[in-house]
């Protein structure tokens, strides 16, 4: 990029429906004079790897020359990445609505499209990151947030993720928007929008919330919501972030009778047998779970713990930090090595079990005492490493998540 040539600005824009996704890019043509909107779908090819990447640009403004419909099989970050930066060239201060399929697994997605590139542009020497914004269709999300009897396939950047649920999808969409729109019918009057707004609020209470409605009329919110964008690397930083192996769970502060979160904490290892017995009695009315184990028997091993309806997702996805300045904790996210320093033992590390769960009705009490029944006793915590590793597996023995 050309020193002092001022960024352009990108916002992205994703919903859990062609039609809100529609509604919102709609709305911010209106919200945003001069902006180009880049609409995007992704089709798999039947004949290779990539897939086939169309393209359909349009302006707010009539006078802008727009190019025709375009298409191309490829890498989706690599072709859309391309098309931004030709933008920002050709047109100085650009602002960009980058309008994401519901297929897009929105945070793996924006990491790989904004990634440095060594010998070559990268996104951030043209753009500055506006939120990310996701709407929302009350009744649709109700329903997919609880599906799990079928499976899809979500495009992370480069490739086709492994097949999530339904309602690993709609989590996932709802956990990386900076703000959410809720769609039409969402102002309070039904009793879905209600719930979605409740449960939406829990799964992502980072996140700005306001109407496809109040996007147009309520000036102060609107502008917090959309118009705030972030130095250069805070975005990324933020989308790797949560995409951690190891976080801190948050709980929403303003439980409900609808719905509440609770979060379970432990510095102990955990029994794998006894765990996969506590199972049934932690998972009783959760809607969304996300967190990390420690257990006994792969003590080198992160273990994510993810489940989102009634499926419950458990992998090995990482190694424990060493001391400060190995290797490992030199390559270590700055996130991860500031958890790592809070939570710092000097015997343990940085190991330690810690789950959110959300839902209806939860009995924290019941979920609790399910998993405290799990971690190792005294007298087996004695045995040490060596000992722990001798414990009967069959959450992780062959290698997959449950």
């Amino acid at each position: 990029m050309t020193r002092g040539r001022p960024k352009g600005v990108l916002s992205i824009a994703a919903g859990n429906t062609p039609a809100v996704r529609g509604a919102l890019v709609s709305q911010l043509s209106r919200t945003f004079p001069g902006a180009l909107i880049l609409s995007v779908s992704i089709h798999e090819s039947p004949s290779g790897r990539y897939p086939i990447v169309q393209r359909l640009m349009t302006a707010t403004e009539p006078t802008l020359e727009v190019p025709a419909p375009l298409g191309a099989t490829g890498d989706p970050a690599v072709i859309l990445r391309q098309d931004l930066i030709s933008l920002q060239r050709a047109r100085q201060n650009v602002h960009v609505v980058l309008a994401l399929p519901e297929q897009v697994d929105v945070l793996p997605f924006l990491l790989r499209l904004w990634r440095a590139r060594v010998g070559a542009d990268c996104l951030e020497d043209h753009y500055d990151a506006a939120p990310v914004l996701v709407g929302v269709d009350p009744a649709t999300f109700l329903a997919d947030i609880t599906c799990v009897h079928r499976t899809t396939r979500l495009w992370d950047g480069d490739d086709r993720g492994e097949p999530v649920t339904p309602a690993e999808a709609a989590a996932r969409q709802v956990e990386a928007a900076d703000a959410l729109i809720l769609g039409e019918g969402s102002a309070g009057t039904t009793r879905s929008a209600q719930a979605a707004s409740t449960l939406l609020r829990h799964l992502n209470a980072r996140a700005g919330m306001i109407t496809l409605d109040g996007l147009a009329t309520e000036q102060p919110s609107r502008d917090r919501a959309l118009t705030r964008t972030r130095p250069p690397g805070q975005a990324r930083e933020t989308w790797a972030a949560w995409l951690e192996p190891v976080i801190s769970p948050y709980a929403h502060p303003h439980p409900d009778r609808a719905v509440s979160t609770f979060v379970w904490r432990s510095r102990r290892p955990m029994h794998p047998e006894r765990l996969t017995e506590a199972l049934g009695d932690s998972m009783l009315g959760v809607l969304r779970s996300r967190g990390h184990l420690w257990l006994a028997n792969q003590p080198e091993a992160v273990v994510t713990w993810r489940s989102a309806g009634g499926h419950l997702e458990i992998r090995e996805a990482d190694r424990w930090l060493e001391a400060p300045a190995s290797p490992a904790w030199e390559a270590a996210s700055p996130q991860r090595r500031t958890l790592a320093c809070w939570f710092w033992d000097d015997y343990y590390g940085e190991r330690r079990n810690e789950i959110a769960f959300t839902g209806a009705g939860l009995d924290f009490d019941r979920i609790g005492g399910a998993l405290d029944s799990a971690l190792l006793t005294d007298a087996e915590l004695s045995l040490g490493h060596e000992g722990w590793r001798s414990l009967n597996d069959p959450l992780l023995s062959d290698g997959e998540g449950r």
